[in-house]
């Protein structure tokens, strides 16, 4: 089963703030974004159990004119603080690149 690493042609995070991180991803192939995006496998409640936020504190947001998702949502740890390892929000999109999406057949 391919994962957001292997299909998307961006996954990407930077600070939204310095108490909130968003995490974009990107599809060069709009074919392709409509059939992840029908999946369901992209949502709130993925954000929200990845980043150990409530998912009613995620703001998830698909685009289908730019073939994009975006999802917003407290950072952990605010950037700069005691204890933050990524002052810019810029590796934050890690946990999502191993998410997998039950597509049959990417071509």
């Amino acid at each position: 089963m391919p994962r957001i690493r292997d299909i998307a042609q961006i996954c990407k995070s930077k600070n939204a703030g310095p108490f909130m991180v968003t995490i974009d991803v990107l599809f060069e192939d709009h074919a392709l974004y409509r059939r992840v995006k029908a999946t369901g496998v992209l949502n709130a409640a993925l954000f929200a159990r990845l980043y150990g936020v409530a998912e009613a504190d995620v703001l998830f947001t698909p685009y289908d004119t730019a073939a994009a998702f975006k999802a917003t949502l407290p950072r952990l740890v605010p950037a700069g603080g005691i204890g933050d390892t990524d002052v810019y929000g810029a590796q934050q999109h890690a946990p999502l690149l191993d998410v997998e999406i039950p597509l049959n057949d990417v071509s």
